[in-house]
């Protein structure tokens, strides 16, 4: 479903899977969804590893839960995590949920939750395994949002733009936007789909597409730079299609 500015998110971090760095802009990122209602982050606060996360905490208003590792080898923080996501999702206060880990045992609560109709955003790294990137809604890497610890975070740490050569040599991100614009036009006698119908398009059959991948801030950029296209800026917005 579309998301709304007014939207109710419930954010659940598994601190083991993220550096504390990432949470501004994560967070930012985010608002562009909705109202992030609930923020916690989950983890073993008595172990060295996570001290660092005591600011991010202080700054941005998140609830730590203490999950202690019960048993060598296994990670009870993920239990929790899931415990309280349904809790959560059993309330109806909410529209959607805000999932960053890049840990595959979150693929069956993404799903499920998806199965009650709410929106699932998934925030990871590049690591991150199919399975619980397509178990999303949408999908995005933290690779692209920046880094809170960097003095000019964007410039230093968004992905190079690629060259034409590169985006045309990419055989996915071609099938994918071809795919998508064939889809999306399918109801205009002349061929043209609009850029948002594209963008739902694509998001729906790839959830972790997004422009920022290939260094592009936005799809229109993306679709002009790779050339494939016919397109026309007009007053009510940006359409296209095939050449």
């Amino acid at each position: 479903m579309p998301s709304s500015p007014e939207d109710r998110l419930a954010v659940l971090i598994d601190s083991d899977n993220v550096a504390p760095g990432r949470i501004g802009a994560l967070l930012a990122e985010i608002a562009t969804y909705g109202v992030a209602s609930v923020r916690r982050m989950y983890g073993d606060w008595t172990t060295d590893n996570l001290r660092g996360w005591k600011t991010a905490a202080n700054e941005h208003a998140i609830q730590p839960v203490q999950q202690f590792a019960y048993t060598a080898g296994k990670n009870a923080t993920d239990s929790a995590m899931i415990i309280d996501a349904m809790d959560l999702l059993y309330t109806e206060r909410f529209d959607g949920f805000c999932l960053v880990s890049s840990d595959s045992d979150f693929t069956r609560l993404a799903s499920r939750l998806r199965e009650s109709g709410v929106t699932v955003y998934g925030f990871g790294e590049r690591k991150t395994p199919k399975s619980f990137v397509t178990a999303c809604d949408r999908f995005t890497y933290l690779d692209v949002l920046g880094d809170d610890a960097a003095e000019e975070p964007k410039a230093k740490t968004a992905k190079k733009r690629s060259t034409v050569k590169e985006l045309r040599g990419d055989a996915k991100l071609v099938s994918l936007l071809r795919n998508g614009v064939e889809a999306a036009s399918k109801d205009d006698d002349d061929g043209w789909a609009t850029l948002g119908a594209l963008g739902k398009t694509v998001r729906n059959q790839s959830p972790d597409f997004d422009p920022r991948n290939w260094g592009f801030a936005k799809l229109s950029d993306l679709v002009t730079t790779i050339g494939l296209f016919q397109v026309d800026k007009t007053p009510s917005g940006v359409r296209l299609k095939n050449k």
